[in-house]
């Protein structure tokens, strides 16, 4: 077992040559939202460009789309018909798959059964690396084979973990640290345990991250780990790199934002923070 420490950063970030261009450092696509959630789609993708990711797509529901797209000048937005994902969207979405480099799927998608059909389908026909979150672990659950074979990380908090898994999880991390990399094994993919120590298992590599605060605990700070781990992997990193780099990267940018808000810290405060995090590579740095 490994500790994630700053040094990673050495491996996500390198020199780059004066004739770099866009798309030399990846294009992301996030599949996400519902007419009942917007912002999830977008905390990932202001995540990962802030991490570094040339380009990011984001596609949503039509209405959903056209919300994303006010936040900010930098988010693309792609509109799909209806109010939810369903299958009649899943030619299109995989039509966008093309020129993209890694995926974002499941923030703000809900749990409705013809989302679930959706999410199935799609990842059973993806080739690029995917990052499976939130509402789509719980498709994911329905259906584990779908991902076999391909380059996945899976981004649960223990009850994320128990609906894919059957297994509940208490705060002993020794016994995280046993259950993890089992059923890593078992799905043949990457998985990032979230919580006050992350634990990250591919099912033969083990770490643990233990960047983070007590004040993360507001709605989105698992969407920018998200989009972190889809810009690592967009970048071209394997799926234990990005996804220890990316729980070093949100935890330290979420420590940043906690001194400086304590209480009321926001999704939208770490993000700011992953700049200052992602240009230091001395640990002293970190101190001021």
């Amino acid at each position: 077992m490994q500790v994630v420490g700053k040094s990673i950063l050495k491996q996500v970030y390198k020199k780059r040559q004066p004739w770099s261009k866009k798309y030399d450092f990846g294009h992301l696509l996030v599949i996400g939202g519902s007419k009942l959630y917007s912002g999830s789609p977008a905390f990932n993708a202001l995540a990962a460009l802030r991490a570094g990711v040339d380009l990011v797509t984001i596609v949503a529901p039509e209405k959903t789309a056209y919300v994303i797209r006010s936040f900010k000048p930098d988010l693309i937005a792609f509109p799909v018909e209806g109010d939810f994902f369903t299958i009649k969207n899943l030619d299109e979405v995989l039509e966008l798959t093309n020129g993209k480099s890694a995926v974002v799927i499941g923030g703000g998608m809900s749990r409705r059964e013809e989302v679930k059909d959706f999410v199935l389908e799609f990842l059973r026909r993806v080739e690029l690396p995917v990052v499976i979150d939130a509402d789509a672990i719980h498709a994911l659950a329905k259906e584990k084979d779908v991902i076999k074979g391909k380059k996945v990380i899976i981004t649960p908090h223990s009850y994320e973990f128990f609906v894919l898994s059957g297994i509940s999880l208490d705060l002993d991390l020794k016994k995280r640290l046993e259950l993890v990399p089992n059923v890593a094994r078992e799905l043949q993919a990457t998985i990032l345990l979230k919580g006050h120590i992350d634990v990250i298992s591919d099912g033969v590599k083990t770490a643990i991250n233990k960047t983070g605060s007590p004040y993360m605990t507001k709605g989105g700070l698992g969407d920018t780990l998200a989009g972190i781990c889809g810009c690592y992997l967009a970048r071209g990193l394997d799926t234990f790199t990005a996804a220890c780099a990316a729980a070093f990267v949100n935890g330290k940018a979420g420590e940043l934002a906690a001194k400086k808000y304590g209480e009321s810290l926001l999704a939208s405060d770490l993000i700011e923070e992953i700049p200052k995090v992602v240009k230091r590579r001395n640990f002293l740095d970190f101190l001021i």
